[in-house]
């Protein structure tokens, strides 16, 4: 338990107070022996000075502590906690001096496990094989992991780049997807091979700034597994169609047969044509995998824009934003068209108004590209990582076709197909032809 020595020297204050006042009223009040002006105000001089003396002995042990605590807190301030108060009194001020020392060590253990977890974090975020890639408000990267750094850099350090200088050499592809702002998959060409990256951008505070934190996930790899997976999946349905097909005209055949034999030529008509059916309903579902299958060698062609569209429209209403090329289009028309119809198809079961589904073509020095909106919810980012792989659908009776033939034509014509999420909802599908083909 620790001695009140503040509370004592207060209480003897006090008392010494009250003893000189009665002192000086009993020697120089009006009755004793050194009555008088003069003597009255050498004496209280003579007490002021010893009281400011012994507030001066009071004070003492409390101005050493402040100045030793004020020293300590800007320590704090700087990041330094190895500041430390002397605790060799037994009374108040020591007991303060040891309430601080036990406030450092837990900074000092608090700032310790926070160090190891930086490190934790940064070990797993250096070596995650995402590329990952934060910016702040003016646009400058202060971290880059080293998948980031080999994917943009070459390998050298990133951190202080501008990002937007950075994003000038990087692949047309990549810039634009991150100039949408949004999450979104596309695919650039990477030593000779093409690579397909999920980019998640998010904004968040950092120490009350602003910040962008960019995402790069590669998914060729991922994406070769879910086709793998696709295949399967197709197979297993073609599998089960032929099955449901071929079992019944095996039986109805059998039992034309058995009608032939006994001559009962009516029902033997009604069993032809049930097998007639049933054998083009097989011959139609077929046809639609071989199409995907089998997709020709693009015949290149001069087109305009203006009938191409109309014809268009007349299949899958639209709207047209912005202007058109001046130039006229060189592509197959008939694969060009066979692909959007089905973009805007997508578009327009995407659950949106009608009339948000827009078209926007734009004539760019390398490519034609055709921009495909809607204003439905979006796609979530599981979903838009497997959009683009073949037999891979949301809908109950989808074909998972659309997508996955629209990229195969946009690659047959030397582009690509991409696809985001618009800020003010909605899906916007890219799909880009090469100015000439391959």
């Amino acid at each position: 338990m620790t001695r009140p020595v503040l509370r004592l020297r207060l209480a003897l204050g006090l008392v010494l107070a009250a003893a000189a006042g009665a002192g000086l009223h009993a020697l120089f009040g009006p009755h004793g022996p050194w009555a008088g002006a003069g003597w009255l105000l050498a004496a209280a001089l003579a007490v002021v000075g010893g009281a400011v003396a012994f507030s001066g002995w009071l004070l003492a042990p409390l101005r050493g502590l402040l100045r030793t605590l004020e020293g300590a807190v800007l320590s704090y301030r700087d990041g330094d906690f190895s500041a430390s108060v002397s605790r060799e009194r037994d009374d108040e001020f020591g007991r303060l001096a040891e309430l601080h020392a036990e406030l450092g060590q837990a900074l000092r253990e608090q700032r310790q496990h926070l160090a190891q977890r930086e490190l934790l974090l940064d070990t797993v975020v250096q070596n995650t094989p995402a590329a990952l890639v934060l910016t702040d408000a003016g646009q400058r990267i202060v971290y880059a992991n080293i998948a980031a750094r080999q994917l943009l850099g070459g390998g050298r350090s990133l951190e202080g780049s501008s990002w937007a200088a950075l994003l000038q050499a990087a692949p047309p592809a990549l810039a634009q997807a991150v100039a949408a702002g949004d999450s979104s998959l596309f695919t650039v060409a990477l030593e000779g091979q093409d690579e397909t990256f999920h980019l998640l951008q998010r904004g968040f505070r950092l120490q009350g700034q602003p910040h962008q934190l960019h995402l790069f996930r590669r998914m060729t790899r991922e994406l070769s597994r879910q086709e793998v997976a696709a295949w399967k999946r197709v197979l297993r349905v073609i599998s089960h169609e032929l099955n449901n097909s071929l079992a019944p005209i095996s039986s109805l055949a059998h039992s034309g047969a058995e009608l032939l034999r006994r001559g009962d030529t009516e029902r033997t008509a009604t069993v032809l044509a049930t097998i007639g059916e049933r054998a083009r309903h097989l011959h139609g579902f077929i046809e639609g995998y071989a199409r995907f299958a089998k997709l020709p060698t693009p015949r290149l062609a001069e087109v305009a824009w203006a009938p191409f569209l109309q014809a268009l429209q007349a299949q899958q209403p639209f709207t047209v934003v912005g202007a058109l090329p001046e130039t006229p289009g060189s592509f197959d028309a008939a694969q060009v068209e066979q692909a959007l119809i089905n973009l805007l198809k997508n578009a327009h079961e995407a659950g949106g108004p009608p009339a948000g589904v827009t078209l926007a073509v734009q004539a760019l020095p390398h490519e034609w590209r055709f921009e495909v909106a809607d204003a439905g919810p979006g796609m979530s980012d599981t979903v838009l990582a497997q959009a683009l792989l073949p037999f891979y659908s949301t809908k109950r009776s989808g074909t998972g076709l659309g997508l996955a033939l629209a990229r195969e034509i946009a690659e047959a014509h030397g582009g690509q197909v991409s696809l985001r999420n618009r800020r003010e909802g909605g899906l916007v599908v890219v799909m880009s032809l090469g100015r000439g083909g391959r």
